[in-house]
C-alpha cells in the first residue's frame, strides 16, 4: 500500500514467518538497501558474506528476496564534522518475488 509521500513499508521475514522489521521505500530496492545495511559489516565488499534478504510488501503478499551484503568504508573527505570517519555501504542483488501462501 503505497502512503501519500510516494513511499511503501515492507517487512524483513524471517525463516519463522516472524517480521522483527519494516523498512520504507519508494521501491523494493530502496528498502532492501536499508535493512542491508544493518547486516555485519565486513573489512571490505569482496569479503562481505551474502545474506538472503525477504521482504515482504505490506498489504500484498509478495515477497521480494535480495542477496544482501556490507561492509566498512572510509568517509569521504568531504564529509561534514558529524559523520564517523567509518561508515557502512551495501548493495543488494534481487533474487526473484514469491507470493504467500496463507489462507
Amino acid at each position: 500500500m503505497v502512503r501519500e509521500d510516494g513511499k511503501r513499508n515492507f517487512a524483513l521475514r524471517e525463516e519463522d514467518g516472524s517480521e522483527p522489521s519494516v523498512f520504507s521505500g519508494s521501491t523494493p530496492r530502496q528498502a532492501a538497501l536499508k535493512a542491508a545495511r544493518r547486516l555485519e559489516a565486513a573489512s571490505s565488499e569482496e569479503e562481505a558474506p551474502r545474506e538472503t534478504l525477504r521482504l515482504r510488501e505490506k498489504g500484498t503478499d509478495k515477497v521480494h528476496k535480495y542477496e544482501g551484503w556490507s561492509w566498512e568504508e572510509e568517509a569521504p573527505d568531504n564529509s561534514p564534522d558529524w559523520m564517523p570517519e567509518e561508515i557502512t555501504e551495501a548493495n543488494v542483488s534481487k533474487q526473484g518475488i514469491e507470493h504467500l501462501d496463507e489462507a
